[in-house]
């Protein structure tokens, strides 16, 4: 039998959706309305994905990791980058623990490409001393 939490239809993905980690493709960045039916909108900042329906709503750390796992401060420029959904049971809201989703790289992800081009070296003076380490 699911445990409870298996139920209840969401629009956006829940704990139970990512469990110990799904590999996902970022596809965009937008905002949505969270609020239930009747209620006044609410609008937050989601993340929306080539392998599922459901977005990610993003709070302030989730939002920070992605820019760390992707080099890019703006948001319109993550679709295409590959990153994990977890659930984390030690994020706590309220000062009690709670649960819910992070995000991190994929552990084989390499570093992004640097945003400026690397300083090319100098070719090396003729005149200068090789034997010198530095």
């Amino acid at each position: 039998m699911p445990d409870i939490s298996q139920m209840a239809e969401s629009r956006f993905l829940k704990r139970a959706d990512v469990g110990s980690g799904k590999l996902l493709t970022i596809a965009s960045c937008d905002q949505q309305n969270v609020a239930k039916k009747d209620e006044a909108p609410e609008f937050k900042w989601c993340l929306h994905f080539a392998e599922t329906d459901k977005p990610v709503v993003l709070n302030r750390v989730n939002s920070e990791l992605v820019a760390q796992i992707t080099g890019e401060r703006n948001s319109d420029n993550w679709g295409g980058f590959k990153v994990v959904l977890y659930d984390d049971p030690t994020i706590s809201f309220g000062g009690k623990l709670v649960g819910g989703i992070r995000i991190r790289a994929p552990k084989n992800k390499t570093a992004p490409a640097p945003s400026k081009p690397p300083v090319a070296e100098l070719p090396a003076d003729e005149d200068e001393d090789s034997s010198v380490p530095f």
